[in-house]
């Protein structure tokens, strides 16, 4: 799996925030306000090979040793699940309702 470095800005499909890329650390693949993404990718990070083009809501979240917390995506349209690394200026009271 090839990580593609991507900082793209993009308009969020779930709740229409303008969402722009983070300053520093990983590249930005979800909304911070409502923490929904879209199912871009297939085969690994920035790849947009993904022919699904599905909403992917904030199924829950998992907390992965060195690389912290994680949000648990899952497809809308197809049911896949990707893991995607929090970011710093992430909803914290939408991301508090993932975990107990």
């Amino acid at each position: 799996m090839v990580f593609l470095p991507r900082q793209e800005p993009f308009t969020c499909e779930h709740c229409g925030a303008d969402v722009v890329p983070l300053e520093h650390g990983t590249c930005r693949n979800h909304c911070p306000r409502c923490l929904w993404s879209k199912h871009v990718d297939e085969h690994g990070p920035g790849d947009r090979a993904a022919t699904c083009g599905g909403l992917m809501r904030p199924a829950g979240a998992d907390f992965r040793g060195p690389k912290g917390w994680m949000i648990v995506h899952q497809c809308d349209t197809c049911g896949k699940i990707i893991t995607n690394k929090c970011a710093p200026d992430d909803n914290q009271a939408k991301f508090a309702q993932l975990h107990p």
